[in-house]
């Protein structure tokens, strides 16, 4: 399997990618971001632009023209699509191969998986 040169994705990138599924601009984005990661995600205005900055050089996103000058309105391009999709199935395989790896350890290690909590100790 050839791995995409962009993934891993960072976690920023991917709320990134993720909150910019609708058109948004800049402090709009910093809300979906934290509204998205349930809090444990807060992009500082540098970070966000940093990011998107980035994300517009490897063309992950564009901009859209805007009624208001002041604001820079920004979307997920196809290719942001597909790397956020890629991105996704290496997550989903990622937990399935831990979960088949816990279920098979329990056996030896006495821990308990918790698909929640990840692996605790018993």
């Amino acid at each position: 399997m050839n791995r995409d040169k962009n993934l891993p994705l960072t976690e920023t990138v991917y709320y990134v990618l993720l909150a910019l599924t609708e058109p948004a601009h800049g402090y709009a984005i910093m809300q979906k971001v934290e509204e998205l990661s349930g809090g444990q995600v807060r992009l500082a205005a540098g970070t966000m632009y940093g990011a998107i900055e980035n994300l517009m050089k490897k063309k992950l996103i564009t901009a859209l023209k805007s009624d208001d000058p002041r604001r820079k309105v920004y979307v997920i391009s196809e290719q942001g699509k597909e790397v956020l999709q890629a991105d996704y199935k290496r997550m989903l395989h990622m937990i399935a191969i831990t979960e088949q790896v816990a279920e098979r350890g329990r056996a030896w290690t006495g821990a308990e998986f918790d698909q929640e909590e990840g692996l605790e100790h018993v």
